[in-house]
């Protein structure tokens, strides 16, 4: 039951392969195991390869068992329209096209297959980029809101160095004062006169305006840190926003990417070898010598041939003869002097005719 259905995967006629010896029989039978399994790995690698574009396990297998019915075809109609000759430079050019599809298919069932072999190096490959894209996303965002969080920093800066000039010029006038009434500098008399006074008032006007001072700085600035802390909170909304995008990037065209970042060797040598099992079928029928099958298939196509080539003759003949005869019916009949007077006769009527017609249009256009 296995053998009749690996026979009937590798394309070959069983109503001929059945007349066949044994060895015959197992030669097509391997052939066509190899074309079953191919299809089975298609199926397997599509099924992967599409769960990773639509992440669900029915529509994926679904897909994929379509997508290995059709490498099942593709390989079945491959091994079979491959003829067997007597010229080995024949068969190759025979099997060139075939040849070049099958290398085609091969790496269409390598690649995913790849990506799940090296999937742990992949993830590691995507996760280095997915970090390098969030740095470059919060930098880009942050361009955004720069020029804003520095004005207002700068502000800040400004509001808080000039309370401190005002500090030290208030300092500097408490030490006026103070050394008045020590009498160490200003009028050099110990004791609180009237220049000490008025020293003393000039200081604490300036103490009151930087009192004022302070508190409206002092609003201005959380004002301004308030913004900054909104401005932030935006900031971290539109990094929130946008992270989901980058968090997503593992798409089937993202891991293709990744994977042709990883060393080749491996990936080369995974294709080879799914690329010797798509060909192998095709390769096993060019080496292989020409058997029972081959020729008895070969004489049915030939006896086709003639039997076409026969009847195309026969219906030449047959219209070659059937033209002579009716030359020669013809040309018979032209010599009778009967059909001559008919023919005389009705010709006079037509011509009678075409004159009267003629006539009666010319009297109708003179009115």
């Amino acid at each position: 039951m296995l053998k009749q259905f690996f026979i009937f995967c590798s394309g070959a006629d069983t109503r001929i392969l059945d007349s066949c010896s044994p060895g015959e029989q197992t030669k097509y039978a391997g052939i066509g195991a190899t074309v079953f399994f191919t299809a089975v790995l298609a199926f397997i690698a599509s099924s992967y390869a599409l769960y990773t574009v639509f992440d669900n396990y029915f529509t994926a297998v679904i897909f994929g068992f379509i997508w290995g019915l059709l490498i099942f075809n593709l390989d079945r109609f491959i091994v079979s329209t491959i003829k067997k000759k007597n010229n080995f430079r024949s068969e190759l050019l025979q099997a060139t096209p075939r040849i070049i599809l099958a290398v085609i298919i091969a790496i269409v069932i390598a690649k995913p297959l790849e990506l799940k072999i090296f999937e742990k190096e992949i993830n590691q490959v995507l996760l280095e980029q997915k970090n390098d894209m969030t740095l470059a996303n919060q930098e880009q965002i942050a361009t955004r809101f720069s020029p804003k969080i520095t004005a207002l920093n700068t502000e800040i800066a400004s509001l808080k160095e000039e309370v401190t000039a005002k500090e030290a010029e208030v300092n500097a006038l408490y030490n006026t004062y103070i050394a008045e009434a020590e009498g160490t500098a200003g009028t050099q008399r110990l004791g609180k006169g009237p220049v000490y006074a008025e020293k003393r008032q000039k200081h604490d006007a300036e103490l009151l305006a930087l009192k004022e001072l302070k508190e409206t700085n002092a609003g201005k600035i959380e004002t301004a840190q308030a913004t900054i802390a909104s401005i932030n909170q935006e900031y971290q909304g539109k990094v929130s926003e946008s992270q989901p995008v980058i968090d997503g990037f593992d798409g089937l065209m993202a891991r293709i990417n990744a994977l042709g970042k990883l060393p080749l060797l491996p990936s080369l040598f995974i294709m080879f070898l799914f690329l010797a099992i798509e060909t192998s079928p095709i390769i096993a029928k060019l080496l292989s010598p020409k058997g029972a099958y081959d020729l008895k298939l070969e004489e049915e196509e030939n006896a086709l041939q003639t039997w076409v080539s026969q009847q195309m003759q026969q219906r030449e003949l047959i219209l070659k003869t059937d033209a002579g005869v009716n030359n020669k019916v013809y040309a018979d009949i032209a010599e009778e002097q009967e059909l001559y007077d008919y023919k005389r006769k009705r010709a006079r009527e037509l011509m009678q005719l075409q004159a009267d017609a003629f006539y009666m249009k010319q009297k109708q256009i003179l009115g």
